[in-house]
């Protein structure tokens, strides 16, 4: 019977609102050191009896070496197939940040990236999320 129910699991993503170094603002992605690979936002999985903001902050800390402030909520995705490896119900977070991403931990490379030199290898359905928040945020 305990195989007869089947949940997705909570994961959480950020983005995070960084200075680029051309002055303006961007946002930060990393390079994935696993597999899907390709760029894409902060973020991974939430720990039982963690809440979603903690998980937030822990996972840009872990991939991006960053100390960020969690600016607001900004949407769950939950299509059964954003992620290759099973289904997630992923609730996306916006940021700040100062200072210069480093990956660590998943991420093999951390970077502020601007609109208009977004890379064309984003992972999962990140760039969909990107999209929503360029479109919804300026």
């Amino acid at each position: 019977m305990a195989d007869a129910y089947r949940n997705p699991a909570p994961t959480v993503d950020i983005i995070i609102e960084a200075e680029h170094p051309d002055g303006g603002t961007g946002i930060v992605l990393i390079r994935r050191k696993n597999p899907p690979y390709g760029w894409a936002l902060p973020g991974g999985f939430v720990d039982y009896g963690e809440s979603l903001e903690s998980a937030a902050v822990r996972e840009a800390l872990e991939e991006t070496s960053l100390h960020v402030e969690l600016v607001r909520q900004f949407h769950s995705y939950s299509d059964p197939r954003r992620d290759p490896r099973g289904h997630t119900i992923s609730t996306v977070f916006i940021a700040r940040a100062s200072g210069r991403p480093v990956g660590a931990d998943d991420a093999a490379l951390a970077a502020v990236f601007a609109r208009s030199e977004l890379p064309a290898d984003i992972a999962f359905d990140h760039g969909d999320i990107i999209a929503d928040y360029l479109t919804r945020r300026y």
